[in-house]
């Protein structure tokens, strides 16, 4: 059970302050769920780099020039695997084209998810990624 989330076998979720200082707690309590579920080994690093990336991407992209926010994590599991939602309430930065050596999140995130999709609103973005996995206990 996280802080401010919650947590079940199928399940986790939380919200925190869009500062990338806070996502390494995230990142240990997604990896100790992935754990609990009995996913481990490149698997589970796929899915928190991916994670990770879509969280920092909205704390530095979503909210500037000063602007507080928070970002939303749903983790979800089934028998068909796993699905992650990284929700931000903030206007996305495009990314800078002079800028070689950034800009290269959403390509990791395509290459490690199964399957990725990006939702831009007007309030914010969504990003939604699935793995297929074989769970134990794979009657979820």
């Amino acid at each position: 059970m996280t802080e401010s989330g919650a947590r079940s076998d199928e399940e986790f979720r939380d919200q925190v302050p869009a500062e990338p200082g806070r996502l390494v707690g995230l990142r240990k309590q997604l990896t100790a769920w992935l754990t609990g579920l009995g996913l481990d080994g490149e698997r589970r690093e796929d899915i928190v780099l991916a994670s990770n990336e879509a969280l920092v991407n909205s704390a530095e992209h979503a909210y500037r020039d000063g602007l507080d926010g928070v970002i939303d994590i749903h983790a979800t599991s089934n028998r068909d695997g796993i699905k992650i939602v990284v929700t931000d309430y903030g206007n996305w930065k495009p990314a800078n084209p002079a800028d070689t050596i950034r800009g290269r999140g959403l390509v990791l995130i395509a290459r490690l998810a199964d399957h990725s999709d990006y939702r831009y609103r007007g309030d914010g973005t969504t990003v939604t990624m699935t793995w297929t996995t074989d769970l134990p206990g794979g009657d979820r």
